[in-house]
């Protein structure tokens, strides 16, 4: 898909919690091998999944010096909202301090969630219904104790501000691509407090076939190739699906080393592919080339080009999402279970 007016990513944001577990934590709770992810960021007793969406966009706003009368949009996708029944787009549209003549809605598709925020901004800036619009994926993922998924679902987010190309960006987006199918690999049903997943399932019908299917076709219908990227982007439900698709695709360790931050944080869902993104963002150059492949659960890729412009330097997120991972620190089982409520008195 290609915008008949090119639009871009005006400025940006990440934001991680600082409290760390180490998987050998909960390995000696478990009595299971931890997996190849080290550790993983868990929010504070009083942050959720909006105040980490807060913290990312105040940040995209701040460092972008981007006019808050002109978001027009504000889209949140997430996987763990605070509220059932409540929008979460409505609180950060007060928060920042934004115009109430705009957009608010929040999405879901599993981890892509994010960008599939993306997509729907940036049509709406190509469009010129909206001149900036504000996309954010952002999660505190849950796991249910003794699951595997405990030792991955972790915390974090990072927001976008898309604008048309004309008004300067630090990124253009050249074109994106999109492949879905009913696969139920992963998923919560109403009322249960921690989600499902078929294990092995969720690699080779649903991770590797829809980022494989999705990125192969986005190349072959646009002429790229994988040693046209100086930074690759996949999905990070772990530390070895990522490394193991972009081999598939011919994409090199190098590539996407930058952007592969879940052996450090786990899997931040809807924030995972982003969070990489905003790591990428912090170092990249001008004239750079950036691929992302998405992947949500149930399940969906989205794969995006950006070529990063001139304007980058003067645009980086302050702060950068390392100083966010300099300070973390870790934290025992037990307070990790009590922050995350896994206690039901």
């Amino acid at each position: 898909m290609k915008p008949d007016k090119k639009v871009g990513i005006y400025g940006y944001g990440a934001y991680v919690p600082r409290y760390l577990i180490e998987n050998s934590s909960i390995a000696g709770v478990w009595g299971k091998l931890a997996t190849p992810i080290k550790s993983k960021s868990f929010p504070s007793i009083d942050e959720d999944s909006l105040t980490i969406a807060y913290e990312a966009a105040r940040i995209a706003i701040e460092s972008s010096k981007a006019p808050r009368d002109r978001i027009r949009a504000v889209f949140i996708g997430s996987e763990s909202k605070p509220y059932a029944v409540k929008p979460s787009g409505t609180v950060l549209v007060d928060a920042l301090g934004l115009s109430n003549k705009i957009l608010s809605a929040d999405f879901e598709f599993a981890c892509k969630a994010g960008t599939e925020a993306i997509q729907a901004v940036s049509g709406l800036v190509a469009s010129g219904m909206i001149d900036m619009g504000l996309a954010i994926g952002t999660d505190t993922s849950q796991g249910r104790p003794g699951d595997e998924l405990e030792y991955t679902a972790a915390a974090g987010g990072a927001a976008f501000i898309l604008s048309r190309v004309s008004e300067g960006v630090i990124a253009e987006i050249e074109a994106s691509h999109s492949y879905v199918t009913d696969t139920p690999d992963f998923w919560r049903r109403s009322e249960e407090k921690y989600p499902r997943h078929l294990y092995r399932f969720t690699g080779e019908p649903a991770y590797f076939h829809h980022i494989t299917s999705s990125v192969t076709q986005f190349m072959e219908e646009y002429g790229y190739k994988p040693s046209d990227f100086k930074y690759a982007i996949f999905h990070q439900p772990n530390a070895k699906f990522p490394q193991r698709v972009a081999k598939i695709l011919g994409f090199t360790r190098e590539q996407i080393m930058p952007g592969l931050l879940s052996p450090i944080i786990g899997n931040t869902y809807s924030g995972a592919t982003l969070v990489g993104l905003s790591n990428v963002l912090d170092e990249a150059q001008p004239g750079d080339l950036i691929l992302l492949g998405s992947f949500g659960s149930g399940a969906g890729s989205d794969t995006f080009v950006f070529r990063v412009t001139d304007l980058i330097e003067e645009r980086r997120a302050r702060p950068p999402l390392k100083s966010f991972l300099k300070r973390m620190v870790t934290r025992d089982y037990s307070t990790y279970v009590r922050y995350r409520g896994k206690i039901d008195m």
